[in-house]
C-alpha cells in the first residue's frame, strides 16, 4: 500500500480527474486525490495523495505556486486561453518592451481577480465551466490574490514567456487576460506549466509511464513524497513510547507544549508522523487526524 504523495508531470489533454484515474489503476487503490486542479491543456506539478495521505490534504501549505506561461498579446478568447473561441483580435503595430515590464509591475502585489467563468468554482452545486459551455454567465465575486513575482522571460511580440509566483487560488488566465486588458490590446494564454506547487516540484515530478514503470519494478518508493516530509511546515512534537497506544486508538496523549504557538502540530515518534492536533489560543489541544 502506498502511503504518501506523487508529484505527477501532468501532461495536455487530460484532466486532474482523469490523472487521478490512471493513477488509481497503476496504484491498484481507490484511495487517490488529487490537490490544486490544473486545466486540462496545462502540464506540469500535479500533488497527488494515495492511501493515508489523502488524510493529510488539508493540512498541507500549498500557499505559493510557480507557473511558466507563455502569453499571446491581441488575442482574446472566450476561455482566457488559446483553447477558446477567439473574441476579438487587435491589430496594433507593437508593445514596447517598456511598457509591457511596467505594466506587468502593476498586476504585481496583492491583487483583485474576477474567477473566469470556465472554472471549476462552483455555484448553486455546479461548476462554473458547465455553465460557460452552456452559453449562461453568471455573476462572480472577485478575490484578492498576491502576485510574489511577475517576471519577463522573453519578449518577442505578440507573445511573452513569464514566470509568475503567486498565492493560491490565482488564475494565471486571468492574469493574462488582465495583462491585455491593461495594454489595450488584449491577451490569452497559448502554454501553461506548473513549476512548484507547495512542496512538491517538478525536478521531482514523474510522468504517468514513468509511475507505471516504477511500480512494476517495485521502486514507486523513489517517487513518493513521505507525509511526513509534506507536513514538514507544521510543528512538531515527540510522543513518547507509553501514549503510542492510546493515540492510535484515538485519544490525545499527554503532552508538553510549553512555548509553542497557537496552531498544527504534528505528532511523532522516531521521526514518523502519528496525527496531527491543533493548539488553539487558549491553551486547549484538539486531536484532528491520526495516521494509520
Amino acid at each position: 500500500m502506498v502511503n504518501g504523495f506523487l508529484v505527477i508531470d501532468k501532461q495536455p489533454g487530460i484532466s486532474s480527474h482523469d490523472v487521478v484515474n490512471r493513477v488509481r489503476r497503476i496504484l491498484g487503490t481507490k484511495k487517490v486525490g488529487h490537490t490544486g486542479t490544473l486545466d486540462p491543456f496545462a502540464t506540469g506539478v500535479l500533488p497527488i495523495a494515495a492511501g493515508e495521505g489523502t488524510k493529510a490534504i488539508q493540512f498541507l501549505d500549498e500557499g505559493q505556486k510557480e507557473y511558466l506561461a507563455t502569453v499571446r498579446l491581441g488575442i482574446t478568447t472566450d476561455t482566457l486561453d488559446v483553447t477558446g473561441t477567439i473574441l476579438n483580435e487587435c491589430a496594433i503595430p507593437s508593445i514596447s518592451h517598456e511598457l509591457l515590464l511596467q505594466t506587468m509591475a502593476d498586476l504585481t502585489g496583492e491583487i483583485s481577480q474576477l474567477p473566469p467563468m470556465y472554472s471549476a468554482i462552483k455555484q448553486g452545486g455546479q461548476p462554473l465551466y458547465k455553465l460557460a459551455r452552456k452559453g449562461v454567465t453568471v455573476e462572480r465575486q472577485p478575490r484578492r490574490v498576491l502576485i510574489h513575482q511577475f517576471e519577463l522571460l522573453r519578449y518577442e511580440y505578440p507573445v511573452a514567456e513569464v514566470r509568475v509566483l503567486c498565492s493560491r487560488g490565482t488564475y494565471i488566465r486571468t492574469l493574462a487576460d488582465d495583462l491585455g486588458r491593461l495594454l489595450g490590446c488584449g491577451a490569452c494564454l497559448t502554454a501553461l506549466r506548473r513549476s512548484l506547487s507547495g512542496p512538491f516540484r517538478l525536478d521531482t515530478a514523474c510522468s504517468l509511464e514513468q509511475l507505471g514503470d516504477t511500480v512494476l519494478q517495485g521502486s514507486v518508493e523513489n517517487h513518493l513524497v513521505t507525509i511526513e516530509q509534506a507536513l514538514t511546515h507544521l510543528q512538531p512534537c515527540e510522543v513518547i513510547d507509553q501514549e503510542l497506544l492510546p493515540l492510535r486508538n484515538g485519544v490525545l496523549p499527554r503532552l508538553s507544549l510549553d512555548g509553542m504557538l497557537p496552531g498544527l502540530i504534528r505528532l511523532c515518534h522516531n521521526h514518523q508522523l502519528l496525527a496531527v492536533a491543533e493548539k488553539t489560543v487558549d491553551g486547549q489541544i484538539e486531536l484532528k487526524r491520526v495516521f494509520n
